[in-house]
């Protein structure tokens, strides 16, 4: 593959000319290929849609398990930590966006994997998408079934509520292309916005007294506690852009609108609520303020559980339908496929969310043996790896040594995080069996 095939445009091209219009030879080996004449057609999102998007698949779970975080590291150095993780994050990005624009043919980590590690690589990063992405969805069916409870004043069986929730999260991953789940994303991002600043106003007015006297601007512990579970499908986000070559300005209103929306709530929270500040953080509230700012989250866990299930089961259906009439044809076996995934992924995330007593832990192991490379550590094999092939080998790496090193230390900040948030996790998992709070499996607790 040539450098300049995906990176230079003729000036007499229709793609140096139509604004609209991906890199010269995007489209020859991009995964939906052209479009034109197709009647699904995926590439249909604009960037602020995708920003979208994003925003409301990650904001509410980091939202709200990050002011108990920072009761564990420390105000100021959660603060900081916040804000390099999302300087960082927007880093990995850039290389992401890189990457996927000199290999169209990338549509998920999967595809990815392959170019870098072969095969075997495209098998394990492709398995470590869906298993994140399915327990993803398992935790946001959780957080809405305790959305339900506190609004409930947990009338019904826990089990239930995760029922009942499950079903509507289901039905929203239907539509095929992201572009109608963007629509419902919008709604859900000004839910989770509205939630966020009601349980600020709640926390601010019904403070918990007399924590302050002991309060810890910073405290010795491991940061890797209050990010295990960060993950970005972006490949797949970029697949269905109109005009993929906008992808950074999604990433920069993404992370621009998470670090500093994380930030504020997490310290208001924290300061008004105390160091014994529940995750999710609204539980900490007072009833009728818990009950407010729940009933209007609602909304954005449930399309963010949608889009975590669509992502899983979209990896899979191009895995069987590449290049295939089934994928932009609205066939009847291609139909059958779709929502048979559909069905299989919410219906696994449903079974392990109700019948592993540790499933929240579950979701921090995977975060931590997947999405701490996904996010971070494997960003810098992809410039590594195309300096190696496109620019020179060794002698590229020389020449730019400052991008070698960042690529390097960026492989070496996701081992860290990858083996630093296991041992977290495991601990985790080995005091809460010593204390007794491990429930059965299918219980109603």
């Amino acid at each position: 593959m040539s450098e300049k095939r995906f990176d230079e445009a003729s000036s007499t091209s229709p793609e140096a000319t139509d604004p609209n219009a991906a890199p010269l030879g995007y489209h020859d080996a991009d995964v939906f290929g052209i479009e034109e004449d197709h009647q699904i057609q995926y590439k249909t999102l604009t960037w602020p849609l995708v920003a979208v998007l994003m925003i409301a698949e990650i904001v509410s779970n980091g939202m709200l398990s990050l002011p108990s975080s920072l009761a564990v590291v420390g105000l100021v150095p959660g603060l900081v930590l916040i804000v390099f993780l999302g300087l960082f994050a927007l880093f990995t990005s850039w290389l992401l966006i890189k990457f996927k624009m000199r290999h169209p043919e990338v549509h998920n980590m999967g595809d990815a994997g392959f170019i870098l590690f072969g095969p075997i690589g495209r098998e394990i990063l492709s398995f470590g998408t869906v298993v994140f992405a399915v327990l993803a969805t398992g935790g946001q069916i959780l957080a809405g079934q305790i959305a339900l409870g506190v609004l409930s004043s947990n009338k019904l069986c826990s089990m239930l509520y995760t029922g009942i929730f499950a079903i509507p999260t289901l039905l929203c991953a239907l539509p095929r292309t992201l572009d109608q789940l963007s629509w419902l994303s919008v709604p859900s991002v000004i839910c989770i916005i509205v939630a966020g600043i009601v349980g600020m106003t709640g926390a601010g007015l019904h403070p918990i007294e007399g924590w302050r006297d002991q309060f810890s601007v910073a405290v010795s512990t491991d940061f890797v506690t209050a990010f295990i579970s960060i993950t970005n499908p972006f490949f797949i986000l970029i697949s269905e852009m109109r005009r993929p070559d906008d992808a950074m300005k999604a990433a920069y209103t993404l992370q621009i609108f998470a670090t500093t929306f994380y930030a504020v709530f997490a310290a208001v929270s924290y300061i008004y609520l105390g160091p014994d500040v529940a995750s999710p953080s609204f539980t900490s509230l007072p009833v009728k303020w818990s009950k407010a700012a729940y009933g209007i989250a609602i909304p954005n866990f449930l399309i963010a559980g949608s889009l975590y299930s669509h992502t899983a089961a979209k990896l899979i259906f191009i895995r069987f339908f590449r290049k295939s009439r089934h994928l932009h044809q609205h066939t009847v076996f291609g139909w059958g496929v779709w929502i048979s995934l559909i069905v299989l992924m919410n219906g696994a995330a449903f079974l392990l969310a109700v019948g592993v007593p540790i499933f929240n832990y579950l979701i921090g192991i995977a975060a931590s043996l997947f999405a701490s490379w996904y996010t971070y550590g494997i960003a810098g094999a992809f410039w590594l790896y195309d300096a190696w092939v496109y620019k020179g080998g060794f002698e590229a790496w020389k020449r730019r040594w400052a991008m070698c090193g960042l690529s390097w230390l960026t492989l070496a900040a996701g081992a860290f995080i990858c083996v630093a948030g296991m041992y977290v996790t495991v601990k985790q998992i080995v005091d809460a069996y010593d204390s007794g709070k491990v429930s059965e499996p299918f219980s109603c607790g």
